[in-house]
């Protein structure tokens, strides 16, 4: 039950991400983009950076329309382990911009869900394949 409900975060969040990034989506789809992230959210980027949810929320605040084009694929989705409250999962990212210019990572990401099943991005590594 719970596998599909992670699955489907990471690609509803790919979508957004894809949708806001590429320029598609309207100003007002900020918010709920940064709403799938736990406040206490940190990353790893591709290229070894560190970043919090500050990080995150100031790259989505400027980067809206700075990757014209963005096509964002996810496949070899996996549950690693999972538990009551949340999951660690793993995938592979593609993604492809409007210049022809494409790279693909592998990521995995540590949810947390509530009662209701919200699911909360805590944590994501992401390494370039």
């Amino acid at each position: 039950m719970s596998t599909s409900l992670y699955l489907q975060e990471v690609i509803d969040a790919h979508v957004e991400i894809e949708q806001w990034l590429s320029g598609a989506a309207p100003a007002e789809k900020l918010a709920p983009l940064l709403a799938r992230f736990a406040t206490q959210f940190s990353m790893v980027s591709p290229k070894g950076a560190l970043l919090g949810y500050d990080d995150l929320s100031a790259m989505f605040n400027g980067g809206h329309g700075s990757r014209p084009g963005l096509r964002i694929h996810i496949d070899g989705f996996q549950i690693v382990q999972e538990w009551e409250g949340g999951a660690v999962v793993g995938y592979r990212e593609k993604q492809a911009l409007g210049n022809g210019d494409s790279n693909v990572r592998h990521s995995t990401a540590v949810f947390t869900r509530n009662a209701e099943d919200a699911v909360k991005w805590v944590h994501l590594h992401e390494t370039f394949a």
